[in-house]
């Protein structure tokens, strides 16, 4: 029997848990064996592709694509970040993104925008890697562990979980570099260059300066990459389902690229939203001596949190919609298997009687 209309409308739920049962249905003994389409699982090299879904190889270049997608990406947007960052911290002072740019610019010249971009690229590198590497490592465990049904069926789930176990141990490698990238961009006459300020930073406070930042790091950044892989993943079904006029495989590689990132752009909308309010908070924590996570929320209040809200929506998204493109194109450069948005394996769909 088919689903009735209810069930279907909360399958279609990107974030729902499946609502229906499972009924085992017996099957004649005859009947000829069916591939299964693993989602997530390790599988052999398809001819063309470079290596093995799963393999070495494969975590390796993602991580490698995760690097250049990141730090490339975060090192262009400096000037917005800075303005951002400053915003947060000094409201008084600029006023709005405009006025930001305006006041930095006079102050400190065009050069002054540039202001961090080492610990930026070398702190978003590394968590770069940690983040697209572990990612796929992660959805690969979790999805066996769920089996070929379940990983379809609680596909938002896997990414959601896939991903926050990715961007704990990214933020770890970030840590660091963003302290720094902070205290040079929101203290004028601190520190003018990393070398400047890793060992002044390690001279008044010691090595608790650098990972001070961490959990309100996780705070900010878990839920964003969260929000950042599930979004996304979904975002591609939805978008190849709805509104690409032919199916994926028909498409050429730059139109799913084309695909990839309107999908990343929406994500990235998505992300700076949920992840706003911790921003606001390690910003003025990484500027400030001896504060903690709480005194700044609590400083701050419901509305503090929310500055510079506009400049970070436009950063963030075009940022997340550049580096789904940038991976995504690493991926095809050097033919890793790209596996097509997942489809109802065929048990499960005689399990739901959706096959005669």
């Amino acid at each position: 029997m088919y689903p009735n209309a209810l069930t279907q409308l909360a399958r279609a739920n990107p974030f729902s848990a499946p609502l229906f049962t499972l009924q085992k249905v017996e099957e004649p003994e005859t009947q000829t064996p069916v591939q299964k389409r693993r989602l997530a699982a390790a599988a052999v090299a398809d001819s063309g592709d470079s290596c093995a879904f799963g393999s070495g190889k494969y975590y390796a270049l993602c991580g490698f694509g995760g690097i250049l997608s990141c730090g490339i990406t975060h090192t262009a947007v400096v000037p917005l970040d800075l303005v951002k960052c400053r915003l947060q911290v000094d409201p008084a002072k600029y006023k709005s993104i405009f006025t930001g740019f305006s006041v930095t610019i006079k102050e400190d010249g065009v050069r002054g925008l540039a202001k961090g971009w080492a610990p930026t690229f070398i702190g978003y590198s590394m968590q770069g890697l940690c983040k697209f590497g572990f990612y796929e490592v992660f959805k690969i465990l979790y999805g066996d562990m769920l089996g070929e049904e379940n990983a379809y069926m609680w596909r938002t789930s896997l990414y959601l979980a896939a991903s926050a176990s990715a961007e704990f141990f990214a933020d770890i490698a970030l840590a660091p570099m963003e302290a720094c990238k902070v205290r040079i961009q929101t203290q004028p006459g601190y520190a003018n260059t990393l070398r400047e300020c890793a060992p002044k930073m390690y001279g008044e406070e010691g090595l608790w300066a650098f990972y001070k930042g961490v959990v309100p790091l996780w705070m900010r950044q878990i839920p964003y990459t969260m929000m950042k892989f599930a979004c996304f993943g979904r975002t591609v079904e939805l978008l190849y389902k709805y509104v690409v006029p032919k199916p994926r495989n028909e498409c050429s590689k730059a139109e799913q690229l084309v695909v990839t990132f309107v999908a990343g752009y929406i994500a990235g909308v998505f992300c700076a939203i949920v992840s706003h309010p911790a921003d606001s908070v390690v910003s003025v924590l990484n500027k400030e001596k001896g504060s903690t996570a709480g005194q700044v929320l609590k400083r701050l209040g419901p509305m503090g949190v929310w500055k510079g809200l506009v400049a970070r929506i436009i950063m963030i998204g075009t940022l997340t919609a550049l580096q789904w493109f940038i991976y995504d194109s690493v991926k095809v450069y050097f033919r890793l298997p790209r596996p097509p948005p997942p489809e109802m394996p065929e048990s499960l769909k005689k399990k739901l009687g959706l096959t005669e």
